[in-house]
């Protein structure tokens, strides 16, 4: 595997940032999950414009134009000869002295990794996940703002956590009002009453690529999408239930806090929305091998 360091290539077993860059000391910095299809990496424009909203949130300048971040994300691939996988780039603080002060780093790193990525055993897609809800509530908006794609994700961690002790591979998150925000590291969806349901941005879910792609999909399938505050009572008795994410792509729910969603197994308007999606991200995005 190569991997991309601040316009350089190493080997994996080479590839090393300092222990001083600030994203190692105090996960001072942002990254995005980006996927790669059919030779094409789907939606790059779209990551890289989070990427540079979160950078802007957190007063972080990314020592790259969208334009050069885009060409290097395409090479890493070309040079692992990547045409099915996941692209994680990282842009941390750089390097400083030791205490919190971000002034003090002079240069931004960009880190550019391209490999395989399987989140979720496979069986899962098939038969649907059992997911809980966890203690840990979703961070405030006033704190660190849940938009932020963080290298500090402990708020998303020890949620998992809770997820594992319970026998489960995702939780569900609420917020401090106790209205549902996302999962560990996907969002929900659910079908009631024959409409597409998603919590809002405001309750802290993260504007996810694959949360706007199954949006725009439905839609222009002729149903009907909204973003209302949901509830636990909400989610159960949901009709049928998903979770979407990069990494996960989409996954059936059939059971959350040991209450039985729908009928218990992956629902017809789930099964359709996965064949759309991925007919799209294999015709779709940048091209890898020209």
């Amino acid at each position: 595997m190569k991997i991309y360091i601040d316009g350089k290539y190493y080997d994996e077993r080479s590839a090393r940032i300092s222990v001083f860059d600030h994203g190692v000391l105090y996960g001072d910095g942002i990254f995005e999950g980006i996927r790669a299809y059919n030779g094409r990496v789907f939606k790059l424009q779209e990551h890289l414009e989070r990427l540079f909203c979160s950078a802007k949130s957190i007063l972080l300048e990314i020592p790259m134009s969208k334009a050069e971040l885009a060409a290097a994300v395409v090479q890493t691939c070309r040079r692992n000869r990547l045409g099915e996988g996941y692209i994680r780039l990282l842009v941390t603080r750089g390097v400083g002295p030791m205490g919190l002060s971000p002034n003090r780093c002079k240069n931004p790193s960009v880190v550019i990794i391209a490999g395989k990525i399987q989140l979720y055993p496979p069986e899962l897609y098939k038969r649907g996940m059992e997911i809980v809800t966890v203690a840990t509530t979703r961070n405030l908006h006033s704190a660190l703002n849940p938009a932020i794609k963080s290298l500090n994700y402990l708020n998303n961690i020890m949620a998992k956590i809770e997820a594992n002790l319970a026998g489960c591979e995702e939780a569900i998150m609420l917020n401090a009002e106790g209205f549902v925000a996302e999962c560990t590291g996907d969002n929900l969806f659910i079908i009631r009453n024959g409409q597409l349901c998603t919590p809002p941005l405001s309750a802290g879910a993260l504007h996810g690529i694959t949360r706007q792609v199954v949006m725009e999909i439905a839609a222009e399938s002729g149903l009907a999408v909204s973003e209302p505050n949901l509830t636990r009572y909400d989610l159960f008795n949901a009709e049928e239930c998903f979770l979407t994410g990069t990494g996960a792509e989409i996954v059936p729910i059939v059971k959350i806090d040991g209450r039985v969603i729908g009928v218990g197994r992956p629902g017809a308007v789930t099964q359709k929305l996965v064949t759309q999606y991925h007919t799209l991200t294999n015709a779709c995005g940048e091209p890898i091998y020209e």
